[in-house]
């Protein structure tokens, strides 16, 4: 399967094209249209809740974007879709997986990660897959943790899949792997079963063997996150083929 050609035409507006000194916070409708209207393509994470649904929203905790603690998870759709978003100055709530699609309804690319705690839990890709079966949009699907890579490409191949990599693997959400685990996804160790489609890797640890011998030798794609700076810009023209971004209008 080849990546679709969007993939690398159009920067990727990071969990939409948020600002949240005008009220715009990520991962919400508002972000959603504010880079609609400027033709980007959006990267979008999706969570698992209580009852085996999906939302989009990016931490596993609820603090840092809403006025409520504690895990996501240990919520239910109902409730999470009316909790509201900190600081949206539309009054923007957490969005189902589901809703989010409705709204967008392919007016652009999407780039959806599914996020994991690296513990073998597939429900949450399951939905996502299920739910997707039902959207005509454009879209593709990455995740850090190889093993929804490897599921995705068994049990949904006509998927465009992506892994998401870096060299460090340092960040509180990446406390639930061994090292054992961070040297295999770090270098590509899982390619066999995993076959992705295309690679989304730290622009910090560009260039590196993993993304460099992929597209050299692999043809595969390199998107690189989060760009920020015009030397990250310049590291991401010169060794990648995409990049997601937040702050600036590229």
């Amino acid at each position: 399967m080849s990546t679709p050609s969007w993939l690398v035409a159009k920067p990727i507006a990071h969990r939409g094209l948020h600002n949240k000194a005008e009220g715009i916070i990520e991962n919400t409708i508002s972000a959603a249209e504010a880079a609609i209207a400027r033709g980007f393509p959006i990267e979008l994470d999706v969570q698992l809740t209580a009852d085996n649904e999906a939302v989009v929203f990016h931490d596993f905790e609820l603090d840092r974007l809403t006025g409520e603690t504690g895990l996501l998870v240990e919520r239910r759709i109902s409730a999470l879709t009316g909790i509201g978003i900190s600081g949206a100055a539309k009054g923007d709530k957490i969005p189902s997986f589901k809703d989010y699609l409705g709204t967008i309804a392919g007016r652009t690319p999407l780039v959806i990660e599914i996020k994991s705690k690296f513990n073998g839990d597939m429900r949450l890709t399951k939905r996502v897959i299920e739910i997707l079966a039902e959207y005509n949009g454009p879209f593709v699907v990455k995740s850090f943790d190889p093993d929804i890579v490897a599921y995705l490409r068994e049990n949904a191949p006509h998927i465009t899949r992506g892994f998401i990599g870096e060299l460090e693997y340092a960040s509180k959400s990446d406390s639930y792997l061994t090292p054992e685990a961070k040297h295999r996804m770090a270098n590509l160790l899982h390619f066999s079963e995993t076959q992705p489609h295309f690679l989304s890797w730290r622009v910090k640890d560009i260039p590196c063997a993993s993304t460099h011998l992929s597209r050299i030798l692999g043809s595969l794609p390199v998107m690189t996150w989060t760009v920020r700076n015009p030397e990250d810009r310049a590291k991401a023209e010169k060794h990648a083929d995409q990049m997601v971004f937040e702050d600036f209008l590229p």
